[in-house]
């Protein structure tokens, strides 16, 4: 039977040294081995198919390699759990496994549930949210390494790291679509104040006019929920009973279920779309902004790469962390890195057909 590859015939192969595999198998070469070199180990460690013995490894560096995730709705909520599959993937390809507990809303349960997961021995810590919001970081997250995904720390002086989406930028290139297809009365349905999602938008929709020259029309931001509902008497608000020549060519939504309120709207007062009205959602939710009848123009919310950005900082800060030495002369050597407090993740422009040219007359 053929001998399984070692880390030494990968360093041989490679023409690198013994620590040198280890840094980069590991998921710490960056900062410590050269390009080339990284390149070259792991081509080596492909044509021996080579893998790290997990469990050794997290025996020499005293690590399970486990990343705990706390949850306040994400897992047992049909949205956001796009959050921790990009998580998870990231820790994967560094041989880090996830654990996931959800406290479905009960923020009494949150230092309860990170101390499960402490006496798991993890590593570090991201807890992630359903929808933008300030968080009291329960006290024991903070004896290991850790991140927030799509919330912050509700007291500046925490000092932990969150990767929130860019909700201002998301705003901004909303009103800048429609702005750029000629249209100049644009309505907003904006939320309401319980998330900060909303005054950022506002903020960014109000960016777009004013970066383009223009005056936001008056009494065209309405904040008023975030059900579809909310959006069907929003819509008619700004709709019925109005002149064509007094009534918006558009209405963006603070989401996508605001839009379908809108669009029912609009059928019930026989507007087409987008002939007469332009329609722009926001979230890009599953199985509702394609499907929808026109498809909904929408800005997609990063979710995935929210998780993705969380987890590989996190990853970066313990690979940054002195560990016990294993043996090899350089393994001391880490890379000098610090996750900035705030990364802002900016959402996606999804132009379908629910948006159009300003209608003839109106621009």
């Amino acid at each position: 039977m053929n001998r399984k590859a070692t880390a030494l015939d990968v360093a041989k192969l490679a023409g690198v040294s013994r620590s040198a595999v280890s840094l980069v198998l590991n998921g710490r070469g960056d900062g410590n081995v050269a390009k080339e070199s990284q390149d070259r180990i792991r081509e080596a460690a492909a044509a021996l198919n080579y893998t790290p013995n997990t469990i050794a490894v997290s025996l020499r560096n005293r690590r399970s390699r486990i990343i705990g995730i706390v949850s306040d709705q994400v897992v047992t909520s049909p949205f956001d759990g796009n959050i921790i599959a990009g998580a998870d993937a990231v820790a994967r390809t560094q041989g880090f496994v996830t654990v996931v507990m959800d406290t479905e809303l009960d923020e009494a349960r949150d230092e309860g549930a990170v101390a499960t997961l402490l006496d798991r021995q993890v590593d570090g810590l991201m807890y992630v949210t359903v929808g933008l919001r300030p968080l009291h970081v329960p006290p024991n997250m903070l004896s290991v390494p850790s991140v927030l995904a799509n919330c912050f720390d509700d007291r500046p002086d925490a000092g932990v790291p969150a990767v929130i989406p860019d909700e201002v930028r998301g705003g901004r290139e909303a009103a800048k679509h429609l702005l750029e297809l000629g249209h100049r009365d644009i309505a907003f349905l904006a939320g309401d104040n319980l998330t900060p999602a909303a005054p950022r938008r506002i903020q960014g929709h109000r960016g777009a006019f004013e970066a383009a020259g223009l005056p936001v029309p008056p009494g065209r931001i309405l904040q008023v929920g975030w059900d579809i509902d909310a959006g069907f008497h929003g819509a008619m608000k700004l709709l019925d009973g109005v002149a064509a020549a007094d009534r918006p060519t558009a209405i963006v939504c603070a989401n996508d279920r605001l839009a379908i309120g809108v669009v029912l709207a609009a059928n019930r007062l026989g507007l087409s779309i987008p002939q007469d009205l332009s329609v722009m959602g926001y979230d890009d939710e599953f199985r509702i902004a394609s499907t929808m009848v026109p498809a909904l123009t929408t800005m997609a919310l990063p979710l995935r790469e929210m998780g993705e950005a969380a987890m590989t900082g996190l990853l970066q800060e313990l690979a940054a962390e002195p560990q016990p030495n294993d043996g090899t002369p350089d393994e001391d050597v880490k890379p000098a890195w610090r996750q900035p407090i705030e990364t802002l993740v900016p959402g996606r422009l999804v132009v379908r057909e629910s948006t159009g040219p300003v209608p003839a007359g109106r621009g």
